[in-house]
């Protein structure tokens, strides 16, 4: 059905912008999602209040909720898809992280209401009522929630997208929860056990846990986490391919949201090398990873000696030297400037975040090395940590 909602709204085929395809998809997602809730919460609803049914009522309240979050989503999409301006000049695609949190809260909330109204019962139990109707409608949503939480999962994986995967895991979470709430209806009938109120702490535990998952990994990207390592890998591969660019490190990569990532990083080329023709060089590279990737390049230039052996030698003593800290240590930007009584060797060291040793304990160790190869050295370090 989506499919087809999609092949006569969407227009794939019109040759579409990337960014405005996932935007559209993401509309077509929210609005298709809040139909299916509010066809499923009134469902349940009509047949909890005949049963006397608590975890089937507070199932029909969940996906009333939930069509609330699909507008969210897709508002949260529309949002996204609008044009930079003067007070947004990077666009508005973390708007689509906001509505992902706004969802995973209200997973919280529903799950924390549910938990509420479960314990409420254990106290005051009240018999539920079996009838093929009930059984017909939770079966229906078990089937409709799988084939959304599918749908969701899918158009997510495609567009890399923590709003529908957020809505994915909603939905999973419903279907989970009312599967456990028809369990619970066919025990009480045919075994005369009345276990409602004990599964609706059940699946309040279990959408609460998924709640809690989702915001976290939301939160995590609005709050910058490290970048894709598929990404990073690909930018590497392209800026190496260039015959001038010898090197690269300090790449930097910012999530403006969806569509809209910003790299910068330090490329290393010859010092002897033509300005011109350097130049030229990174202009290409930068054009080549926006055409490529889809991402917006900034590239600084990095002169390096790639023909002085001695100031390799040294280059290479010191980065063995420097990996006793930690395999993990790196060097670059390494020069030395020499002196009629010393000579500097300037470079700057990245080092992880787990090694724990401060900033001036690092440079005191790189220090005693340059000493230890030459009693005329002296270090002057930029401690840095990988971004």
């Amino acid at each position: 059905m989506l499919k087809l909602l999609a092949r006569l709204f969407l227009k794939e085929k019109a040759n579409l912008p990337e960014t405005e395809l996932r935007r559209r998809y993401g509309v077509l997602c929210g609005a298709y999602g809040v139909f299916l809730n509010l066809l499923l919460g009134a469902a349940k609803l009509f047949v909890g209040m005949r049963s006397g049914s608590i975890s089937i009522s507070a199932d029909a309240v969940n996906n009333l909720s939930d069509a609330s979050s699909s507008i969210v989503t897709l508002l949260g999409f529309w949002v996204a898809g609008k044009k930079p301006d003067a007070d947004h000049p990077f666009g508005h695609g973390r708007s689509e992280y906001v509505a992902g949190l706004i969802v995973s809260m209200a997973i919280v909330v529903m799950g924390i209401e549910l938990l509420l109204s479960s314990v409420e019962k254990i106290f005051n139990p009240k018999p539920t009522e079996f009838s093929l109707l009930a059984l017909l409608v939770l079966l229906a949503s078990i089937l409709v929630k799988l084939y959304m939480m599918l749908y969701n999962r899918s158009a997510a994986k495609r567009f890399s997208s923590a709003a529908l995967q957020a809505t994915a895991a909603d939905s999973l979470s419903d279907c989970i929860a009312t599967s456990v709430v028809l369990l619970c209806m066919l025990l009480a009938h045919f075994a005369n056990l009345n276990l409602d109120a004990y599964a609706g702490i059940l699946v309040a535990g279990f959408i609460l846990y998924t709640g809690i998952h989702t915001a976290r990994d939301i939160i995590s990207r609005i709050l910058g986490n490290p970048p894709d390592p598929d990404l990073v890998s690909k930018i590497e591969k392209l800026v190496l391919q260039s015959e001038i660019i010898v090197g690269l490190h300090d790449m930097i990569v910012h999530d403006y949201g969806p569509g809209n990532i910003i790299v910068s990083l330090h490329a290393e080329v010859p010092v002897d090398g033509d300005l011109l023709m350097i130049h030229e060089e990174i202009d290409r590279v930068e054009l080549q990873i926006r055409r490529e990737l889809g991402c917006t390049a900034i590239l600084h230039i990095d002169p390096i000696a790639t023909k002085d052996e001695n100031v390799l030698r040294i280059k290479r003593l010191v980065a063995e030297k420097m990996t006793a800290l930690s395999p993990e240590v790196t060097i670059h930007d390494f020069r030395i400037s020499p002196g009629p009584e010393q000579s500097n060797l300037i470079f700057d060291v990245v080092v992880p975040f787990s090694l724990d040793l401060t900033d001036d304990q690092v440079q005191e160790y790189a220090e005693c090395l340059a000493k230890e190869l030459n009693p005329c050295f002296h270090a002057i370090v930029e401690v840095d940590r990988p971004f």
